[in-house]
């Protein structure tokens, strides 16, 4: 994977665990259990590709600007983009991209629990 940072950044973002899903083979990331962003391994257990949520009307932008963003694997079409680990996708389109869903489900979140990771 190109995105040797992946893991180190997100682990940074207040709130942030990690698992992984044996029965998927994915590392997810997540806030208080809900997924933000997952590494998916293939048959070979190599990462493959990097799924997270977005706005529909953001995904659909970034899937027009690049071809190594695809429809979320194994997720809701609408909600979640998948990007290959191995494409063209600059480092801060993605991290742009990740702090967007990380975004996204903290702000699903009441907002006491907001404030709690926050202020971590």
């Amino acid at each position: 994977m190109r995105y040797t940072w992946l893991d180190e950044y997100l682990l940074s973002k207040k709130g942030v665990s990690k698992d992984h899903k044996a029965e998927w083979n994915w590392t997810r990331y997540m806030i208080d259990g809900k997924m933000f962003a997952a590494v998916c391994y293939d048959d070979d257990n190599r990462d493959s590709l990097i799924t997270l949520k977005l706005d529909p009307l953001e995904g659909d932008l970034m899937r027009s600007m690049y071809e190594d963003v695809i429809p979320g694997y194994y997720m809701n079409k609408e909600h979640w983009n998948s990007i290959k680990t191995d494409g063209a996708v600059p480092d801060e389109v993605l991290r742009m991209m990740l702090d967007k869903a990380y975004g996204l489900i903290l702000g699903s979140l009441s907002k006491k629990r907001q404030r709690e990771i926050l202020s971590e």
